[in-house]
């Protein structure tokens, strides 16, 4: 009678020690992941983007890399637009994702013979992996390609 007495208490510890250190293996939810900086864009001539893609995150963290580049048009208005209303009322005509990308910091260049728009507003944006968009490039011209 005295073991059994004995082994009651001995599984109640146990099963509190392993109760108890269960949850302390860290947090399986990864951390959520910032957006890229904006990227250097300047156009070269007129149907090519020369861009270079971002090395850091808005927090300051480097990247690893980004998922795909975007490039977003606007129509011409009667003001030049911010980037964050062509990035967010823009429409997005050409996206270049990975392996075609390089590395971050790396130049690009993005040729837009394929692009058959009126004249109007182009900005380019990062987009890293989840759907994460970065901010977005300074705004450029696009210019009718009949001329």
């Amino acid at each position: 009678m005295r073991s059994s007495s004995l082994a009651n208490p001995l599984l109640a510890f146990t099963l509190g020690l392993s109760a108890l250190h269960c949850g302390r293996k860290g947090d399986p939810i990864p951390r959520p992941r910032a957006a890229a900086e904006a990227m250097e864009a300047r156009l070269e001539g007129l149907r090519k983007i020369r861009l270079v893609l971002p090395s850091r995150d808005v927090k300051g963290d480097s990247l690893a890399g980004v998922e795909l580049v975007r490039v977003l048009y606007m129509p011409l208005g009667l003001t030049q637009p911010t980037p964050d209303d062509v990035f967010s009322r823009g429409e997005v005509v050409l996206e270049r994702r990975r392996p075609d990308l390089p590395g971050p910091g790396e130049p690009l260049v993005l040729d837009l013979k394929s692009l058959h728009r009126p004249q109007g507003w182009i900005v380019v944006v990062a987009v890293r992996l989840g759907n994460i968009p970065g901010r977005p490039s300074g705004v450029l011209p696009w210019v009718d390609p009949a001329l």
